[in-house]
């Protein structure tokens, strides 16, 4: 099983760079970041990652993710760079298909395109989504990518999404397109996987529920003439510790993503060699 560090944000954050580095010495597999272009203060719904529902303002302290990994893939030469997640609805396909093809490039065909639609309603409608057909639009979003990624010249024409014959350079290294990763653990992501992406990446994953998804996605995956092994799944945010990691492992998990608490940036650095001792 392969292992990754997911960056959480703070009020201080660590330079990526070196926390990119020191992971790529470790041995780490791969590094991720997550997404917010912005949070309002007030919403409708409660934030799920805290007990009263209330957003911490430090989790609004969201370094822009291509702009973060760009920095982190001009000092590693291995290491994978992946968005963990990329919030579709709140982007536009054309101004999308040109960042991740040029980090794609940059970095020599080492970014991973983890993606999601959001949780946060308001958010998403101020950045121009439909929060209410989020996965519709997502789906219509990375149909439109494909379509730029693989042809020299490409038109599309959707609900959401509606452009004239084109030329989007450059391409991605990685061919057809860079992996597509889904996150999320809702029913319906199995054959959302299965019918566009390459890998599931559900969030503080548990043996049980990895070892129901791989069943799945297998099942589902030979049902559409797909190979199940193509598609695969990335355990994210979970902890760093030996019996669960083993569990996962023997579940069916390909990679899991460990988290770093990047303040301050002294105890960032301890922390990731603290995590490398105790996976490797």
């Amino acid at each position: 099983m392969k292992y990754g560090i997911m960056m959480f944000p703070t009020q201080h954050p660590v330079d990526i760079a070196a926390v990119a580095q020191k992971a790529e010495s470790l041995g780490f597999d791969s590094l991720w970041v997550g997404e917010h272009p912005t949070l309002p203060v007030y919403g409708s719904q409660p934030f799920p990652g805290s007990p009263d529902g209330v957003v911490p303002p430090a989790y609004s302290w969201f370094m822009d993710p291509f702009v973060a990994l760009s920095r982190a893939s001009g000092v590693t030469k291995t290491l994978k760079l992946g968005t963990g997640i990329t919030l579709i609805p709140e982007r536009n396909p054309l101004l999308l298909a040109k960042e991740i093809a040029t980090l794609d490039y940059y970095s020599g065909g080492r970014f991973m395109f983890g993606i999601g639609a959001g949780w946060h309603k308001e958010e998403t409608e101020i950045m121009g989504g439909d929060f209410a057909h989020r996965w519709t639009q997502t789906r219509e979003a990375i149909e439109a990518l494909k379509m730029l990624w693989a042809n020299e010249e490409a038109e599309f024409h959707g609900k959401y999404y509606d452009f004239p014959l084109v030329r989007s350079f450059p391409r991605p290294v990685q061919r057809p397109h860079p992996p597509i990763i889904l996150g999320g653990a809702a029913k319906s992501v199995f054959k959302r996987t299965v019918a566009y992406g390459d890998g599931w990446m559900p969030t503080r994953a548990t043996p049980e529920l990895i070892a129901q998804g791989r069943n799945t996605l297998n099942e589902l995956a030979t049902e559409a003439g797909r190979d199940p092994q193509s598609i695969e799944i990335i355990a994210y945010l979970v902890p760093a510790d030996r019996e669960r990691l083993a569990g996962l492992e023997q579940a069916g998990t390909d990679a899991a993503i460990l988290m770093l608490d990047c303040e301050p940036e002294d105890a960032a650095m301890a922390e990731l060699e603290r995590i490398a001792q105790t996976v490797f």
